[in-house]
């Protein structure tokens, strides 16, 4: 009788056990994951059975671009913002305006948004491979992370699963943050989507990459600008003597992903407003100043906000669709 008990005993303590055992796997793969499965349906692993070549797939075509022109970096990036900060991370930016309707990308604010075609490429590919699978919000997503890389900035993964909008209307892109806005402005622009004044400063960061036209910052070389280098005023007053659309670069290293862009604002040589108020303000100096310090700092800092900024108002199956064409509303 005592040893049925104590077989008894010892088969519940293995099940009890085994079960405890799955439990703590379950965990350590949830915490090791980082980001499953989330409120808003995104997934880490989303395309895994559906489409399980789109990573590979997205950063072949990023790469052998960059390679050829790597100024789209810089490209990818803006046009990924452009795309979440009006109604969110929808692939909206992409469609192309028709006779009933101006879409986003013909606003003056997105007129010199460039590497469409790279998003086209990328998504011909996958529709070939996986037809009707990955979403054009998804491929700008990963495309942006991708040349982040590209240049030399951090790595990074996202949750993946964004559907595609079903509007572009230029109206909405009043929205979109000025190049003249000081400090307080963009705190409050950003804020509105749920960043913090360091948030905003991370990701203004991404000015690393990239120039400037003239006609951003002209502004600031009709009078005297107490933040404004009198030696880079000289600068910039030779940029615009070319024309408004003569490019400026941020920093010294226009293509590589680094902490020049901070140094630069410390030396105020800030080239729009936008940049050098990070500097010029006591609400976000002390920002400016320990990015410029701590370059690795600012990469975390970057790649957190940037997968912060991928999830601004996600569409869902209701509320979305995955464009066969990006340029198009199905």
């Amino acid at each position: 009788m005592q040893q049925h008990i104590d077989r008894t005993y010892l088969k519940v303590l293995k099940i009890v056990m085994a079960n405890l055992l799955v439990i703590v796997l379950v965990i350590h793969q949830v915490m090791a994951s980082g980001y499953r499965m989330g409120a808003n349906g995104l997934d880490m692993n989303y395309y895994l059975m559906g489409c399980p070549f789109v990573e590979p797939v997205v950063k072949n075509i990023v790469n052998r671009a960059l390679q050829r022109d790597p100024t789209l970096a810089a490209a990818l990036i803006r046009m990924h913002f452009h795309d979440c900060f009006i109604q969110g991370c929808d692939g909206s930016i992409l469609i192309d305006s028709t006779k009933d309707n101006t879409a986003e990308k013909d606003s003056p604010g997105n007129l010199s948004l460039r590497g469409y075609e790279v998003i086209d490429e990328i998504k011909e590919e996958l529709e070939r491979q996986c037809p009707g699978v990955v979403s054009c919000a998804d491929i700008l997503a990963m495309a942006a992370r991708d040349a982040v890389f590209f240049a030399g900035g951090p790595i990074y993964d996202i949750p993946k699963g964004r559907k595609d909008g079903r509007r572009s209307k230029i109206e909405d892109t009043i929205n979109l943050p000025f190049p003249t806005f000081n400090a307080s402005e963009l705190i409050k622009a950003f804020g509105q989507r749920g960043f913090s004044a360091q948030e905003m400063v991370a990701l203004s960061g991404a000015h690393t990459l990239g120039v400037a036209r003239c006609a951003s910052f002209k502004n600031r070389l009709n009078q005297a600008d107490p933040t404004l280098d009198s030696q880079f005023a000289k600068t910039l007053f030779r940029t615009c003597s070319s024309g408004d659309t003569t490019e400026q670069p941020f920093d010294a290293t226009r293509n590589d992903f680094d902490n020049l862009y901070f140094n630069a604002l410390v030396r105020k040589n800030g080239v729009l407003t936008s940049d050098q108020t990070l500097y010029a303000s006591p609400l976000t100096r002390n920002i400016v100043n320990a990015y410029a310090f701590n370059q690795a700092m600012f990469f975390f800092d970057f790649q957190q906000a940037m997968v912060k900024m991928g999830l601004i108002d996600v569409k869902d199956e209701s509320k979305g669709e995955v464009r066969q064409n990006c340029r198009r509303i199905l």
